[in-house]
């Protein structure tokens, strides 16, 4: 394993992530789970895992980003998700463009320069649609696995409109869909069209500079990035990790001021 010369931290909504660069700036280790009540306990043990598991010194440089990063006392700079998903995708991807980061509770579109710098950006962060949490609410009343609504939605060619954008609504549209009925590939395949266009309303709030680049955990369901496909008409390119971006490119900040 490369040594590891600076950790990133993101204490994501639903998910934290830990990730270690050697000199280079390389991905060298990493590790996630679920974010738990207690932040800081479980901070203290994502450090302790990096020092036993990852090999990283002591003293390394540690830089936290997410929504609970002021808990992560032991960092030397906290600093945006935007600036850490636009400098961690830029690192893997090697250009600038429009990135799509969708997460469990709030979505972003950054525009981002061809020198990696943040021109402009767009955050859903108010709702949960557009967000992985409208996926997650909706799986739970169709009995579908978060893993497998996807495939599922692609799997069949009908589709029906779901014109709620509140996820409380689009329940209740979905119970009524159900009771008529409808089958659930159908449904599913709604539900991410739905998602789909609240997001894409953001790019089109940002304005589109090819190419289209996503991260998030969200986007590793191909129905997401089929459809992104469908109603932007760009290719989306996605980096080896897209739920790691946050933390990665924190890292390559703690590198930089290491």
């Amino acid at each position: 394993m490369a040594e590891i010369c600076a950790l990133g931290l993101d204490v994501g909504s639903t998910t934290m992530k830990i990730v270690g660069v050697d000199g280079a700036g390389c991905l060298a280790w990493h590790f996630l789970e679920p974010t738990e009540p207690r932040i800081e306990e479980q901070v203290a043990r994502f450090l302790t895992r990096a020092r036993d598991e990852g090999g990283a010194p002591p003293d390394v440089p540690l830089v936290a980003t997410g929504y609970g990063r002021q808990l992560v006392r032991t960092a030397a700079r906290r600093v945006t998700e935007i600036t850490c998903h636009a400098r961690g995708v830029y690192r893997e991807l090697g250009h600038g463009g429009t990135l799509v980061d969708i997460g469990g509770q709030d979505s972003k579109v950054i525009a981002i320069t061809p020198d990696g710098g943040v021109a402009d950006f767009a955050m859903n962060d108010k709702c949960a649609a557009g967000t992985g949490r409208f996926l997650e609410h909706t799986a739970a009343r169709l009995g579908v696995s978060l893993e497998r609504m996807g495939q599922e939605a692609l799997a069949t060619g009908e589709e029906v409109a779901i014109s709620s954008t509140c996820t409380v609504f689009a329940e209740s549209e979905i119970v009524s869909l159900i009771a008529h009925g409808v089958e659930v590939g159908a449904i599913l395949r709604g539900l991410h069209r739905a998602l789909v266009r609240r997001v894409v309303s953001m790019v089109r709030a940002v304005g589109l500079t090819p190419p289209l680049m996503l991260s998030g955990g969200v986007v590793r369901n191909p129905a997401v990035c089929r459809m992104l496909e469908e109603e932007t008409g760009q290719r989306v390119f996605l980096p080896d990790h897209p739920q790691l971006m946050g933390a990665y490119g924190a890292a390559l900040l703690a590198l930089e001021s290491g």
